[in-house]
């Protein structure tokens, strides 16, 4: 069997060069049908797509930084001339990136990224294949009781195509999930919506700075918030098979997960239609549309008195949720629960859809600068 390689033009970025051994781009030796791909073809744009992810976790992280992305071969792979350009351009607004963080009190001492092909696909000259990468980033100690690290998955979708000698070429790589993570490109500007009339309950916008006074939690309310820390941290990535899990093509899992971790907390069921916003519940075959529903749980968690609107991000305390407004249109998108807080006032968060753990206040600031959030005590 032919081996062949990416190439790209010369000046690619140095550290995106690979050993790999690449199955011939002819779809009869690459694929026995339309669509198809044989392992070793499909290993191969795997670790294509470890050496650009784990890239980008190398460009905010100070130290070390492992992967998967280094098999045995003598052979040199190579992105595109224009990917090459593009990682280039991607790297250097990473380190900027991890500048910005560095100013506000957040570095990582050691990064480890893992990509894992989950569909692959050939058809003619083209390729397509999904990853899921998981990454693991090593808090540095700067106050000395930031957390022990912050984990995620991200889900990407890598393009090929047959170059004119006949060799594969990396030609794009996109994200698959909404909200980006701390080593992804920075997203594009939202288009601003007007925002939506509604006659439920709209909690106030939630400011990113200043850091405010601390607000304590009540300790009367009978509630455990460890243990809804506890329950979102040990579940963030493993999801507990008692409950029915969402993926982003059905709404996504995050609302469903934070009211699993309220439940743990002692929150209790309130029984009644589906479709009523008073309502809040999970049965064998169904649940209410708070449950599982962003703007829902919203709408019920304020009808029901169990959450207080806060004014500043930096308010929130373990227990309490966070949602995210990212196209802000005034529907809200994006659920999370806070599972850790430093001395600095730092909330970290542990959510779902985009499974997370520990991620900071600070990295989400950063990252998403444009969005409205919405912090709600519990």
């Amino acid at each position: 069997m032919k081996s062949l390689t990416l190439r790209a033009a010369a000046g690619v970025v140095a550290s995106l060069a690979l050993p790999v051994a690449l199955m011939p781009a002819n779809p009869a030796g690459a694929a026995a049908r339309p669509g198809g791909v044989d392992r070793a073809t499909a290993e191969s744009f795997g670790r294509i797509a470890g050496v650009v992810l784990t890239d980008r976790t190398a460009a905010i992280v100070d130290g070390k930084v492992q992967g998967n992305a280094t098999p045995p071969s003598a052979e040199k792979a190579h992105l595109s001339s224009a990917m090459a350009r593009s990682e280039k351009s991607v790297v250097a607004s990473l380190r900027q990136r991890k500048k910005e963080l560095k100013v506000l009190g957040e570095a990582y001492s050691a990064g480890d990224t893992r990509v894992a092909v989950d569909r692959t696909g050939i058809d003619g000259k083209k390729a397509v294949i999904r990853v899921t990468e998981t990454t693991r980033l090593t808090y540095r100690k700067i106050r000395g009781d930031e957390p022990e690290d912050t984990g995620f998955q991200a889900h990407h979708e890598l393009s090929f195509a047959v170059a004119g000698d006949g060799a594969w070429e990396l030609t794009g790589i996109r994200a698959l999930d909404e909200m980006p993570q701390i080593n992804a490109p920075a997203p594009t500007a939202p288009k601003v919506k007007a925002a939506a009339a509604g006659d439920m309950p709209n909690a106030p916008e939630a400011s990113v700075w200043p850091f405010p006074k601390r607000l304590p939690k009540d300790t009367a309310t009978g509630l455990d918030y460890k243990a809804m820390a506890e329950y979102a941290e040990k579940y963030w990535k493993n999801y507990n098979p008692d409950y029915r899990a969402y993926p982003l093509g059905t709404g996504g899992d995050c609302t469903n997960f934070v009211s699993q971790a309220l439940k743990a907390g002692g929150w209790k069921h309130a029984p009644g239609k589906a479709g009523d916003y008073t309502k809040w519940w999970y049965g064998s075959d169904t649940q209410s549309d708070s449950w599982t529903g962003v703007n829902e749980w919203s709408w019920f968690a304020q009808n029901s008195k169990r959450v207080k609107p806060l004014k500043y991000v930096y308010q929130m305390e373990v227990g309490d949720v966070l949602q995210a407004d990212f196209d802000r249109d005034g529907s809200k998108d994006h659920t999370m629960l806070v599972t850790y807080r430093d001395s600095l006032g730092t909330p970290y968060l542990t959510y779902h859809s985009f499974d997370t753990y520990r991620r900071s206040m600070l990295s989400l600031s950063v990252m998403l600068p444009l969005t409205k959030w919405y912090a709600y005590r519990t």
